[in-house]
């Protein structure tokens, strides 16, 4: 998976050490081997892949390039010690004024496998904000500014945000962070007021989703090709970042192959990479 060149023969071999030693690291990470539905992934547009997610289903593939999330996760551990560092509590109340990486419930539930929960990246009390930190490419901080964040990160922005009001904190504002992976600090800054109901339409859907899952016809089948066929994709969907996406197939238990065309397409379906 890894592009690996080396000065000599050794550092060849160094440098596919290295590689084989970041893509270890990164795959079995406690962030990677998470089975549970987070609230990064709940507001996903794709129907499609919140099923394979909460069935546990094989992916299609195992060849992600971890870079990006390894660069992610630093980038988020140094704004974490950033933030840790200006802490100071408050006098009055005397809670500290930042909340820095700490995990919240989204909803509480009596079964563990409907628990919605995540580490909230930072909750600012003297404003009632909650922050959340996304390191993009400079093209893609360009379209966020100029399309906003879209339904995935609004609804994950929300969904934090009741995770503090059940944590008992009164949160009025959501905002997502935007820094560019470039030669020059670049910062975009998407916000709005805090909306409970974004979370709670975001969770029903999900359970809609959970619903059809559990559906005695679905399990007759097995989760057969042809049930899952009838699970919806997305046109917003990003494919090429799916674990199931599998370009050309026509069997969606091993793999899907990408939203689909209106109109006729090869093998029934035509892979669009959104």
């Amino acid at each position: 998976m890894a592009k690996t060149t080396g000065s000599d023969e050794t550092g060849e071999t160094l440098a596919r050490r290295i590689a084989d030693l970041i893509i270890d690291a990164a795959t079995n990470s406690p962030r990677s081997l998470q089975k549970r539905i987070g609230p990064s992934e709940v507001g996903d547009p794709c129907d499609r892949r919140l099923a394979y997610k909460l069935l546990d289903w094989p992916t299609a593939r195992d060849d992600g390039d971890p870079i990006a999330s390894v660069i992610g996760t630093g980038f988020h551990s140094w704004m974490e010690e950033v933030f840790t560092a200006r802490n100071k509590v408050d006098q009055e109340t005397g809670r500290t004024r930042y909340k820095v990486e700490e995990r919240v419930t989204v909803r509480p539930h009596q079964l563990a496998a409907l628990i919605v929960a995540g580490s909230s990246d930072l909750y600012d009390r003297a404003t009632g904000t909650v922050w959340d930190w996304k390191l993009v490419g400079h093209t893609t901080l360009d379209k966020y500014r100029r399309e906003g964040p879209g339904t995935q990160y609004r609804t994950q922005a929300h969904l934090y945000g009741l995770g503090q009001e059940n944590a008992g904190e009164t949160p009025e504002r959501v905002a997502i962070c935007f820094v560019a992976r470039y030669h020059e600090l670049r910062v975009h800054v998407w916000t709005e007021p805090y909306q409970r109901q974004v979370a709670l339409d975001a969770l029903a859907r999900l359970d809609a989703v959970r619903a059809r899952l559990d559906d005695d016809s679905a399990q007759a089948t097995d989760y057969a090709h042809t049930w899952w066929a009838q699970i919806p994709t997305d046109s917003k969907a990003k494919c090429r970042f799916c674990p199931w996406f599998k370009p050309g197939s026509t069997d969606l238990t091993v793999g899907c192959p990408g939203v689909q065309s209106a109109g006729p397409a090869r093998h029934g379906f035509e892979s669009l990479i959104a």
